[in-house]
């Protein structure tokens, strides 16, 4: 398996695109329910297999990824060979961008010298989807780009 298996919940999200995919292997219901009852080894590499096709697919369309904690944000722009970082660092006690207070002052306040901001690129040291798989993993969230471009065009 290249990723990881999708929930059960995300399973019956996905029932439909999963029915066509087994469709797609000239599987139909009573011969899923089968494999399930008497291979559920085989039925675990179908729904591992359909996961991955899944992930590719996601993570294929994925262009920005965002990582909050408490003082830091990661933004990253994933292009087709290389990968753009920024990082924004507060510096300032008991600061928390989990606070909707402390967020919204660092979005009015992006000039005070509390805040650093880092650039950066690199290229993927192995297959892009699989290292946007490990930010993911790692807790970063699928984003539009608003706020990396807003950043990009702030600190340039």
């Amino acid at each position: 398996m290249k990723y990881k298996q999708l929930s059960k919940e995300q399973f019956e999200a996905l029932h439909e695109e999963f029915a066509k995919f087994l469709a797609l292997q000239q599987v139909d219901v009573e011969e899923w329910n089968a494999i399930k009852k008497n291979k559920p080894e085989v039925a675990d590499q179908e729904l591992n297999l359909f996961s991955d096709v899944v992930w590719d697919d996601v993570l294929n369309k994925t262009k920005y990824l965002e990582h909050f904690s408490e003082q830091n944000i990661n933004l990253f722009k994933c292009e087709a060979s290389e990968i753009y970082r920024i990082v924004v660092q507060i510096n300032k006690p008991k600061f928390s961008f989990f606070n909707d207070k402390d967020y919204k002052w660092f979005i009015d306040n992006t000039q005070d010298k509390s805040i650093t901001f880092f650039k950066g690129k690199k290229k993927y040291d192995k297959d892009r989807n699989e290292e946007l798989f490990d930010l993911i993993q790692k807790g970063s969230v699928i984003a539009d780009g608003r706020l990396y471009n807003s950043l990009m065009k702030l600190i340039n």
